[in-house]
């Protein structure tokens, strides 16, 4: 797959085998940023995790199947995190959702809102999906952020939504349907961050 998106110094491209390192270094640095966010498998699951190469492997199956795109964000040529648009469905729903998780040095400075940006701009207007949601943690303020500035609604309550940092957790759901930005999310971004916005 070789799907590049880019917003001046913000590059999104699918994970590498060469990212094995970096993303290492970068998760390492960030367990306790990173750990009470991070999906895990139940205690009944089968599922083994696999080693990076096996990631980036399964990751590549599943993007040629059209059931998700996993993306390294890139920042000046740095890895700083990722970016997935999961559970695609085609028919008549045309859905997905988005998750995403960065470097805590690099949070905050406007370059995950962009990385939304970009890959749901990609969502609507490339691949013709018509809604896109976000599941966060109620304490996760920083994920609350980037939903607020890109302007998700609200929908409710998930109770006990997705397995995180091994238990059972609920999530606040957000969503947009491409009929509410004809511009677009980056559009929507860069207007928020001109002086003039």
């Amino acid at each position: 797959m070789r799907l590049m998106l880019a917003d001046g110094e913000v590059v999104l491209r699918p994970l590498a085998n060469s990212d094995a390192a970096a993303w290492a270094d970068v998760r390492r640095r960030n367990a306790d940023w990173l750990t009470p966010w991070d999906a895990t498998n139940p205690p009944e699951s089968i599922d083994v995790a696999p080693t990076f190469r096996g990631m980036v492997r399964r990751l590549r199956a599943e993007a040629k199947a059209g059931r998700s795109i996993a993306l390294a964000i890139v920042v000046n040529g740095r890895f700083v995190g990722q970016v997935t648009l999961g559970g695609i469905t085609w028919g008549s729903l045309r859905s997905a959702y988005v998750g995403y998780w960065i470097d805590q040095a690099y949070a905050g400075r406007g370059y995950m809102p962009r990385a939304v940006a970009l890959l749901c701009d990609y969502a609507f207007f490339t691949l013709r999906l018509h809604r896109i949601e976000i599941n966060i943690r109620p304490e996760n303020a920083a994920s609350l952020r980037v939903v607020e500035k890109l302007g998700f609604r609200y929908e409710g309550l998930r109770r006990r939504y997705l397995h995180i940092n091994h238990d059972w957790r609920d999530h606040l759901t957000y969503a947009l349907c491409v009929e509410e930005v004809p511009g677009g999310l980056l559009a929507r971004v860069r207007q928020q961050s001109s002086p003039l916005g």
